[in-house]
């Protein structure tokens, strides 16, 4: 029966790992992402106390698939991250408990020594190894006449052998037993989980255990001179306090355990100890210092199949009758103990029973990194391209050209807009200028010939409108909006077949705007030629103005300008 129990307690605890490791193998199935991703822009710094998903270097080789597809969207959960191993020492309060009683360390009781080894299987789970070696004392601090061996060996006569003439010797039992232990634990821990902090400073665990207790106990019951004890002599008034029997017995007894306890006949290991199956069970508390130390305390039941942990099976007496006491003795140790995380040549994690699994989660939604987010919708209600939050004129008539401002264009600065002035370029000297745009600057030799029916709106080349074209970063590419705005240009230009057209470029400062300036200007007469037969000689090339390089504006020529349509590059060697 005995042998039955182990084997099902064994069975049990294999069958209660089997769940962990299948959850943390199992592969996820990949996602299709509904979009692709938008990295632009992205504030890429990670922000919270735990790990950063998106650091690759966190994960092992095999892992490494897993990653690539969360990475790209084909998986929703990130792989698990290497994590360090912790090892810990500590020390506490061992104690039997039997049919003895056990005796505290500070009552010169028993102390032990433990040694923990401990993996991560996941965010809840771990495993552990702990070695501890003990010693248990204990001793009776009332009389009893129930005992047997090694007592009986030496004339003491317990209550179950006493007759007429030889009566029962009530005695004072003292056992000192020596124990190492090892044992395996499946630990439980789910403090690290938090919703409200990044990380938890405290740790609650529990665990359950098998292993193996070998140990050996002696019994105190001869003096110095190997004499059975006057017990007595040594406790004049059982009925005192358990403080002055307690004293009494440690001065006048030695400190001798010099005869080994009796043990049931079980098996025997190193040193003639006993071998006994143990299964445990404990719970604790830990205190995180930092990313390398934690504190521990600790308390472990064990629970062998065995009697004689204590040295004895017999409990008080029962008036005259001797009395089997526990059927099972068990283990108490209290500990405390002092872990360290053992960093690894390759970048890990602090132990994942440390790590926030919601860390990750909680970063995304307050500053997305990898989420999948929509482009921006930015609305323009007078659809110039400006968008409303920047448009400073946020009336503009649709179609009219319009400044990065969002307000129409005023080539000439004279306070009225392009598409209103009648006189598009004033000089400044003639400002300032009626409703219309033109200035009071009477008009000179010859310029009434330029004029038809209506004198100053009669201009022959008045029909040639002006405009600003916008190139996108520095790019000589023109683009579906051009087009139309220059099918307009060309329009105009065949309907006068004298006029000219002034392509203005501006960008001045540097060699690279003013190579870009002429690049714009030039892809733009460039294009009036080849794509609407409008010869280069009537255009006037002008580059290298004040103003954005990515800005061109274009114009009818004034009757007394002149200029060639075809003009070298600046600095050809520029690229």
């Amino acid at each position: 029966m005995y042998h039955i129990k182990r084997i099902i307690i064994a069975a049990l605890f294999v069958i209660a790992c089997l769940p962990v490791f299948a959850q943390e193998s199992a592969p996820q199935p990949a996602q299709t992402p509904a979009a692709a991703p938008q990295w632009s822009n992205r504030d890429m710094t990670y922000r919270s106390k735990n790990y950063d998903v998106l650091d690759s270097a966190y994960y092992p080789k095999f892992r490494r698939k897993q990653f690539h597809k969360y990475i790209d969207h084909q998986d929703i959960f990130p792989p698990k991250p290497r994590n360090q191993w912790e090892i810990g020492v500590g020390l506490g309060l061992y104690n039997v408990i039997g049919n003895i009683p056990s005796t505290i360390l500070w009552h010169k009781g028993g102390s032990g020594l433990n040694l923990n080894v401990r993996k991560s299987l996941g965010y809840i789970f771990s495993l552990r190894t702990q070695l501890i070696y003990g010693v248990g004392k204990n001793m009776d601090l009332q009389p009893t006449s129930s005992y047997d061996a090694p007592y009986t060996n030496f004339g003491y006569t317990p209550r179950q052998y006493a007759t007429a003439t030889n009566g029962a010797n009530p005695i004072y039992r003292s056992t000192r037993m020596e124990a190492s232990q090892l044992s395996l634990d499946l630990m439980f821990n789910a403090g690290n989980i938090s919703f409200h902090h990044a990380r938890n400073k405290v740790a609650f665990f529990g665990y359950a255990g098998l292993g193996g207790l070998a140990y050996k106990t002696r019994v105190n019951a001869l003096d110095g001179n190997y004499q059975p004890y006057d017990f007595g002599t040594i406790v004049p008034n059982p009925g005192a306090k358990k403080k002055t029997i307690r004293k009494e017995l440690h001065s006048k007894m030695d400190k001798t355990y010099e005869s080994a306890a009796d043990n049931g006949g079980g098996a025997h290991i190193l040193d003639n100890k006993t071998l006994d199956f143990a299964p445990s069970i404990g719970a604790g508390a830990q205190y995180r210092i930092n990313k390398k130390f934690n504190i521990q305390l600790e308390n472990r039941y064990t629970f062998p199949s065995d009697a004689y942990l204590d040295g004895s099976v017999y409990g008080k007496p029962l008036g005259n009758t001797v009395s089997k006491g526990r059927n099972n003795d068990a283990v108490n140790y209290f500990s405390f103990s002092v872990n360290y995380n053992l960093k690894t040549k390759k970048k890990s994690v602090e132990p994942l029973y440390w790590i926030n699994p919601l860390d990750h989660a909680y970063s995304e939604l307050s500053y997305p990194r990898h989420m999948i987010l929509p482009n921006p919708v930015l609305p323009d209600e007078d659809g110039d391209g400006i968008t409303d939050q920047f448009d400073k004129c946020p009336k503009t008539p649709k179609g009219v050209a319009v400044d990065s401002h969002g307000c129409p264009l005023d080539t000439d600065g004279d306070g009225v807009p392009d598409y209103k002035d009648k006189q598009l370029i004033t000089p400044t000297e003639c400002q300032p200028v009626d409703a219309d745009g033109v200035g009071k600057c009477p008009c000179p030799d010859g310029c009434k010939e330029m004029m038809g029916t209506g004198g100053k709106n009669g201009n022959a080349c008045g029909t040639i409108g002006a405009g600003t074209i916008l190139f996108t970063n520095n790019s000589n590419h023109i683009s579906t909006g051009m087009e139309a705005q220059l099918a307009v240009l060309a329009a105009q230009m065949q309907a006068s077949p004298l006029c000219k057209a002034v392509i203005i470029g501006g960008g001045s400062g540097s060699k690279t705007k003013e190579q870009h300036s002429w690049e714009h200007v030039n892809a733009i007469i460039e294009y009036m030629s080849e794509k609407n037969n409008i010869s280069r000689e009537r255009f006037i090339f002008k580059y290298g103005e004040a103003g954005d390089e990515n800005i061109v504006t274009y114009r009818s020529a004034n009757a007394d300008e002149s200029g060639t349509g075809n003009v070298p590059p600046p600095h050809p060697d520029i690229k």
